[in-house]
């Protein structure tokens, strides 16, 4: 029974307005669907050259990060609760630097992140390794394996000069506990300083880059 409200006539809609009503909301879900697979296909379809030992690896799961023009590649293996990463970011200048990390505290901010960070030495090489941000001037030197909060292998890095981005590998053993949802942080900076990562900027998006992932989504 259609009702409508006291001293107003009732209200008829008729079968082309439903359909026209139909017809927007199937148009917006489509316009959504279509902004999502566009999303998707922007980092997976990126393809690794090989340096670095890109070219063998595989990641089924891939993000693009909202800042720093970033994005993460992984592989979630639930048995073992554990992520193989592929980050990326662009590198304007060739003696900048890049970072991931896992912060196990659950907090937004960088202090207590565990992460992989990558960049050029002054003889040439590219230089790899896990370290500690445990303060807001961390010292980026290499952690010992017992300074982290959980075990990291498998850490290099692939600098391809024509895509202008710097890309660090690792495998990560995901807290025990606390299941495949984490609070991560990445990072770019423009300078490397006797071999030492300098301060990246402390405006803008340097102090954004950060957001809650599920791996196993």
């Amino acid at each position: 029974m259609e009702m409508a409200a006291a001293g107003t006539a009732p209200r008829r809609f008729s079968a082309s307005s439903a359909i026209v009503s139909l017809a927007v909301v199937l148009a917006a879900v489509a316009a959504c669907s279509s902004f999502g697979a566009e999303a998707a296909a922007a980092c997976s379809s990126h393809t690794f050259s090989g340096n670095g030992g890109g070219g063998s690896r595989l990641y089924a799961s891939c993000t693009d990060l909202p800042r720093l023009g970033a994005a993460l590649h992984y592989n979630y293996t639930a048995a073992t609760n554990t992520v193989s990463v592929a980050f990326r970011a662009p590198l304007g200048e060739d003696d900048g630097w890049v970072a991931w990390g896992i912060n196990p505290s659950g907090r937004a901010g960088m202090v207590g992140t565990n992460a992989v960070v990558a960049f050029r030495r002054a003889n040439g090489t590219l230089a790899a390794y896990p370290t500690v941000l445990d303060s807001y001037a961390p010292s980026m030197a290499p952690a010992a394996p017992g300074d982290l909060a959980f075990p990291v292998s498998g850490v290099a890095a692939e600098h391809d000069a024509e895509g202008k981005e710097m890309v660090v590998y690792a495998t990560v053993a995901l807290p025990a506990g606390k299941g495949s949802k984490f609070t991560h942080v990445w990072q770019r900076g423009s300078a490397v300083v006797n071999d030492v990562p300098a301060a990246h900027p402390t405006t803008g998006d340097n102090v954004l880059s950060t957001a809650t992932i599920d791996f196993s989504e």
